[in-house]
């Protein structure tokens, strides 16, 4: 029964748009809630428990007070044994298996609750760890033609339990996304899966949870959760190639892009097919750059592309000491990416 009042209580006091920061202390969807409750619950018998035993030492101090120490004739202390010890141990250790007990059974109930989705996935998406971004593969099974790759931002369609299988290119990763779940490794040569599902609209931030070299700060990605209809506008606009350069410098752009950046990024209707970097098909339609080490502007966009190691020190992008001109048509080109 607590732990079904405290996910009552969760779920009732989380706004309605849930653009919340990183934090674990609120979830939004069936499977955060029993997590959520149960941190609090356990922090709750934290608490409790340092509080009981600071009163128990602060009354024991007190009650016993400044001791007098006598010694015999040959300069010895005597053994003292007081009363009623015995039984303060007793009372303690039962009292503690209790509480472990209680965590324990609770514990074991949420993993067991949050395991699969109640009920079955309404999408599958194909999640891959780099040093330092994440790369996310829609998935169709019906319909080969609407799977396409993406970067760094993951929507999702509220009210629906979504499936996610991750692998790494390199290290290890941890996928996180605290208000929605709890973490899951990402690892090397195996293939894991694990499930969210937001229960309202909105942005919850993401991270790697498991240290992976000198950018694992820097490797954030967000889940953008929308209404059924939102999400698959969406969906199509992320099918659809980006416009035709409207002029002869974003021809330019699109033209010095394929050249220079094109073996490494791709970007849908064009020459450039590359495997290594993000997808860019749509890259202003996203927040951040560089998997969320810089927030997603013309002047930022500008100086990740002339020098990106020094916005993101030891990522795999090189330095490809463009000059000016170069940089201004490739710039203006990016910036036609919605």
């Amino acid at each position: 029964m607590l732990s079904v009042a405290l996910t009552l209580l969760v779920a009732a006091t989380a706004p309605a748009l849930a653009d919340a920061p990183m934090s674990y202390l609120t979830g939004y969807g069936p499977r955060a809630h029993p997590v959520t409750a149960l941190t609090w619950g356990l922090l709750a018998i934290s608490v409790a428990v340092m509080v009981i035993m600071t009163v128990l030492v602060v009354l024991a101090v007190l009650r016993r007070g400044r001791p007098r120490i006598v010694v015999d004739a040959d300069g010895r202390l005597p053994v003292d044994h007081p009363a009623g010890g015995v039984n303060w141990i007793v009372i303690g250790i039962a009292a503690t298996s209790i509480a472990l007990l209680g965590s324990l059974i609770w514990t074991m109930a949420v993993l067991a609750r949050v395991a699969a989705p109640p009920t079955e996935a309404g999408l599958t998406l194909e999640v891959t760890g780099h040093q330092w971004w994440w790369q996310v593969r829609y998935t169709d099974a019906e319909k080969p033609s609407r799977v396409f790759v993406t970067a760094n931002e993951i929507h999702i369609p509220v009210n629906t339990p979504v499936r996610i299988r991750l692998r790494s290119d390199d290290v290890i990763h941890s996928f996180w996304v605290p208000a929605l779940g709890g973490k899951m490794d990402v690892i090397p040569g195996q293939t894991n899966e694990t499930w969210i599902e937001a229960d309202k609209p909105g942005s919850y931030p993401g991270r790697c949870a498991e240290y992976c070299g000198v950018q694992h700060a820097n490797m954030a990605f967000s889940v953008i959760a929308q209404s059924e209809d939102d999400f698959q506008r969406w969906w199509d606009h992320e099918l659809a190639a980006p416009p035709s350069p409207a002029n002869d410098i974003v021809a330019s752009g699109q033209r010095l892009f394929q050249v220079r950046c094109g073996a490494c990024h791709a970007i849908r209707g064009t020459g450039a097919g590359g495997i290594y970097g993000p997808d860019l098909s749509h890259l202003m339609d996203r927040d951040a750059l560089a998997a969320g080490a810089l927030p997603n502007t013309p002047a930022h966009l500008a100086g990740w592309v002339a020098d990106p190691q020094g916005s993101k020190p030891g990522n795999q992008m090189p330095y490809l000491a463009l000059p000016g001109p170069e940089l201004g048509k490739i710039g203006a080109y990016l910036q036609t990416l919605d």
